[in-house]
């Protein structure tokens, strides 16, 4: 059992945030799989079925990024999920916009939700895809700036560069299912090469 998990905020207000691109992630898995978030299991929103004849869960925490572990430590104690089955997708302002970084373990770097997890699972080894939205123009009050800038939505450019890296992240996770975790950082956690000029 797989479970799949993709950060963000419920509500309309935070729908196309860049802070909601581990949401936005999860939703294109789940419907390139024809699975839907029709049941409510604990704090999330949840889809059962099965992707490459492996039973999954996809969740989408409803209680707000900061109290995410919440959620997935109910999800995976309910499913006796080890962490080597545990995939979060979330984002991550240490990569440039559009990078893809898949790893497992590893501290927070700061961010929030990701902390909720570690705390409340009391483990830091479980997989984590790391979607690049890049960084803020740096002002003086930086707490602001951060805030602001993850609850923004994607700029009309950014969202040229975002839209196909969504997709590319789907991948990621059917990789990582059927492939393992060495295939997928080897396939992944490096920009796709650009097409020669015919």
């Amino acid at each position: 059992m797989k479970l799949i998990v993709g950060l963000g905020n419920p509500g309309l207000a935070y729908s196309n945030s860049r802070h909601n691109i581990g949401f936005m992630c999860i939703s294109r898995f789940a419907r390139q799989h024809k699975i839907n978030f029709d049941k409510k299991q604990g704090k999330a929103r949840v889809g059962l079925g099965k992707v490459a004849g492996q039973p999954v869960v996809l969740a989408r925490p409803q209680t707000y990024m900061n109290a995410s572990g919440e959620a997935v430590g109910y999800l995976a104690d309910r499913y006796k999920v080890e962490m080597d089955d545990l995939i979060v997708i979330h984002d991550d302002m240490d990569l440039p916009l559009g990078k893809i970084r898949i790893r497992q373990g590893g501290r927070s770097a700061g961010h929030k939700g990701i902390d909720s997890i570690i705390y409340y699972l009391d483990k830091e080894d479980f997989i984590r895809v790391r979607v690049g939205i890049g960084r803020p123009e740096p002002t003086e009050d930086k707490g602001a700036e951060v805030i602001d800038f993850v609850l923004d939505g994607f700029s009309d450019n950014e969202v040229k560069t975002i839209a196909p890296v969504i997709s590319r992240v789907s991948d990621a996770i059917l990789c990582l299912i059927t492939e393992g975790l060495e295939t997928a950082m080897n396939k992944y956690n490096r920009y796709p090469k650009e097409k020669s000029a015919t």
